[in-house]
């Protein structure tokens, strides 16, 4: 093994500090900070921010991810799906149900890793359905559900490489989607190891993956379920592989706007339903256990801390 500095170790204790910590807030998290349990009395007769328009309109605008597979991308139809959108789909329903009943229309609004957070505060998005992780920056400008998916940034190689984790990426080209916690992780890590990392930011996952099959990287960096998502879609399984331990803390959520509490409520009450229903759960193995269409299976079983996060949402114990 590799031997260390004191540096090192103390970068590294504070990274495991920093997960410990995050994984004691997952239960906050989980049961919807800042959310409103229920919903004002009188609505929806004196609806305000993002519903009020919803109502008016009967429209709601749902961001999606291109290539965030299996939580938000667009298959071979080139209708949006995903384990999101899924749930994204009940929270319309809700919404639909308190405004009182009559359907609602869903217009679907590609968003990018970079631009996903700008298109919720614009208005452009009602609800960002994709793979967006709950970090303290973003909370200052947008709200998130309860978690609905738990992971952490991963490396992957080229079947055959040397890299086996993060260390030994010392002075080598690393590929990493721009606008994501994965970057943020990476270079995180990069100042505090003193890696002397390359990084090559790309616009999506796809050109990643290609700058690493082609050589031009030694390793990609990215969430684990992303990850896997990517290869299974790309059929790149055997020849791509994920080493290391998981360099980050990343609970996903559904995104929407601060400061509406009559969306707050239907976003969580929905979730709710899900969880006490154990449809979530269908949910979850249709998009992360069983084949993809005219893909291959993700096979990620639920975490444990993902199933402790529904529990608190109603989801019946095992």
């Amino acid at each position: 093994a590799r031997s260390r500095g004191r540096s090192g170790r103390s970068a590294v204790a504070g990274m495991k500090a920093s997960l410990l910590a995050a994984l004691v807030l997952l239960p906050a998290f989980a049961a919807g900070a800042g959310a409103v349990a229920g919903a004002p009395p009188g609505w929806p007769d004196a609806l305000t921010g993002r519903l009020a328009h919803i109502k008016d309109t009967r429209l709601v605008h749902l961001g999606y991810r291109e290539q965030a597979i299996p939580f938000s991308y667009v298959d071979a139809g080139g209708k949006p799906v995903g384990y999101t959108l899924d749930l994204c789909a009940a929270v319309v329903a809700a919404i639909a149900e308190d405004l009182g009943g009559a359907p609602i229309a869903v217009d679907y609004v590609a968003v990018t890793a970079e631009n996903r957070i700008e298109r919720v505060l614009s208005g452009a998005v009602d609800l960002e359905c994709g793979a967006t992780t709950s970090t303290a920056e973003r909370r200052q400008q947008v709200a998130f559900s309860p978690a609905i998916f738990v992971t952490g940034t991963r490396i992957a190689v080229r079947r055959g490489s040397a890299v086996h984790g993060y260390a030994d990426l010392r002075g080598l080209p690393v590929a990493v989607v721009r606008g994501t916690t994965s970057e943020a992780a990476m270079r995180t890590i990069d100042r505090l190891q003193r890696l002397a990392l390359r990084f090559v930011a790309a616009d999506d996952y796809r050109e990643a993956l290609s700058l690493l099959e082609t050589g031009k990287v030694a390793a990609l960096a990215a969430d684990d379920v992303l990850l896997r998502g990517l290869l299974a879609d790309a059929g790149r399984t055997t020849a791509v592989r994920l080493v290391g331990a998981m360099l980050s803390f990343e609970p996903y959520g559904i995104v929407y706007p601060r400061g509406d509490p009559g969306l707050a409520a239907a976003v969580e009450r929905a979730l709710r339903e899900l969880a006490r229903s154990r449809e979530i759960v269908w949910i979850y193995d249709r998009w992360l256990l069983r084949p993809l269409p005219g893909r291959g299976p993700i096979g990620l079983p639920m975490s444990v801390q993902l199933r402790r996060s529904l529990e608190l949402l109603g989801l019946p114990p095992n």
